[in-house]
């Protein structure tokens, strides 16, 4: 069942975004510009624009800040080991249990005493043992995922020194935050006003249950005595300047490929509709209540109010009058 549109206002703005939806699907509207999105380009006159609230503004240049205060929580290391061992075992296991089923099927092949009902079971006994050691895969991946991605000498001498207390592992979260542009390459402990250096491994995928964003892993070396698993400390994470153009949030959407805006192209002479077109850029960096992209210019007219109308307008571009999608 279709919404409806009850007050006057969104009935008026209901049928605008379909006529224009109609409008624009059906012109042939070529368009030199090369940065634009795969799609037809929605095109709206001055009324239209007037009602669905669309707002452009040139992105302004900006340098990201160098530091992100976040906050720290030293994690347990027996988790890691304990979930790093299984992921060992696991993986024993299922080479094991494919050894037996092989050697069960060389014997069973030669009719040299294996059954087929002995084949069978290790072949069962192998799909279970295969399906434990990817279960501990995901479920190491997925709390410790930047060590999955170190070399597997380089990620056992992590685990080792975590174990052993040289080093310390802290998941820092900024709250609010649930993506990352660029990862921050450095970050500062505040252990009792000591400012203690950190290395920063990647990003977490998952949040913990204490999370509160988005979540870094971080390797302490040679932390100060007395600080261990469960503390809790403000920590600086310390990014290089990065130079980009900046845009408030609103102005952003995200779609598989990736974030985009919508810039405005001009008018077309027949129907002196202005047009827009959907624009890839690359987040760098969350700044204030916007974010540092690069992907556009600072002379470009960029959407930053009614982006989302526009997206429902491309959306629809492939529909007719005709069309229903009642059930």
């Amino acid at each position: 069942m279709k919404p409806v549109c009850l007050p006057l206002a969104r009935a008026a703005l209901c049928a605008l975004i379909f006529v224009s939806s109609t409008a624009f699907a059906a012109g042939d509207d070529d368009d030199d510009d090369k940065t634009t999105t795969a799609g037809t380009s929605p095109a709206l006159n001055a009324e239209q624009q007037r009602v669905v609230g669309i707002v452009v503004a040139h992105p302004a240049k900006a340098n990201a800040p160098e530091r992100i205060q976040a906050f720290g929580m030293v994690l347990d290391p027996a988790v890691l080991v304990a979930e790093s061992g299984e992921v060992r075992a696991g993986a024993a296991s299922e080479d094991a249990a494919a050894a037996e089923a092989e050697r069960l099927r060389g014997l069973y092949s030669a009719g040299a005493g294996a059954s087929l009902k002995a084949l069978q079971t290790a072949q069962a006994e192998q799909a279970r043992a295969h399906a434990q050691a990817d279960s501990a895969k995901v479920r190491f991946a997925q709390h410790w995922g930047p060590l999955v991605a170190l070399p597997v000498a380089e990620r056992q001498t992590l685990i080792d020194a975590a174990a052993k207390g040289g080093s310390l592992l802290v998941r820092a979260d900024v709250p609010g935050r649930h993506t990352w542009g660029t990862i921050p390459e450095r970050a500062m402990l505040d252990v009792d006003d000591i400012q203690v250096p950190g290395r920063v491994l990647g990003a977490l995928p998952q949040a913990g249950a204490d999370a509160q964003g988005a979540g870094l892993l971080v390797v302490v070396e040679n932390a100060p005595a007395g600080l261990g698993p469960g503390a809790r400390l403000p920590i600086a994470l310390v990014n290089p300047a990065r130079a980009g153009l900046l845009l408030p949030r609103g102005a952003l959407l995200y779609e598989e490929g990736g974030a985009f805006v919508y810039k405005q192209l001009g008018r077309k002479a027949d129907d002196g509709k202005t047009r827009y077109a959907a624009v890839k850029v690359k987040l760098l960096l969350a700044y204030g209540d916007g974010w540092l992209v690069d992907g556009v210019d600072d002379d470009d007219n960029v959407v930053v109010h009614g982006a989302g109308v526009l997206w429902s307008l491309q959306g629809l571009s492939g529909k007719s009058a005709g069309d229903d999608d009642d059930d």
